[in-house]
């Protein structure tokens, strides 16, 4: 694909989707779904507080973006990451469509302000770099390995296992 297809794809199935999974740079990271509000050409993410719990995403970040018609990675995109601060004018901006999107809200407007003292507002633009497209899509599963545990789990022999037992007498 080139150049601008893929920044049109990732612009369309980013502003589509109500998900996003994040994972910040570096060794050993893995990638947590969270909520986001596209705007402008970047996507926003708002965590801490009693808000969704992310990882410190650092300068720079990958988004994977989920196909909403079939639920399979669509796209995965390399980001710069800034911190929004609450006192700029992008925050002004920003905020009043987060209010919007954000479901259940349990202070209602005063969310903004409750924002602003506990929260962290991501702001994560496309660098055009992608790690995936729909034809050049990842070999390895994305899966996280389980943490190292010297529990065993003893799994008893199935009763089945010689036939069941017969019925005895009528």
């Amino acid at each position: 694909m080139d150049a601008e297809a893929i920044a049109a794809l990732v612009d369309e199935a980013t502003k589509r989707s109500g998900l996003i999974w994040v994972r910040p740079a570096g060794e050993h990271q893995h990638s947590q779904p969270v909520w986001h509000l596209w705007q402008d050409g970047s996507a926003y993410v708002l965590t801490g507080g009693i808000e969704q719990e992310a990882p410190p995403l650092g300068d720079r970040a990958y988004v994977t973006v989920r196909s909403k018609e079939k639920g399979s990675r669509l796209v995965t995109w390399v980001a710069s990451v800034e911190v929004v601060e609450p006192d700029g004018e992008a925050w002004a901006a920003v905020v009043p469509n987060l209010l919007g999107k954000r479901l259940n809200l349990p202070d209602g407007e005063a969310a903004a302000q409750r924002w602003a003292r506990e929260c962290t507002l991501y702001r994560l633009t496309p660098t055009g770099d992608v790690t995936e497209t729909p034809d050049r899509p990842t070999t390895h599963a994305h899966a996280v390995a389980p943490p190292p545990s010297p529990a065993r789990t003893r799994v008893p022999r199935p009763l089945h296992l010689r036939g069941r037992p017969a019925r005895r007498g009528k």
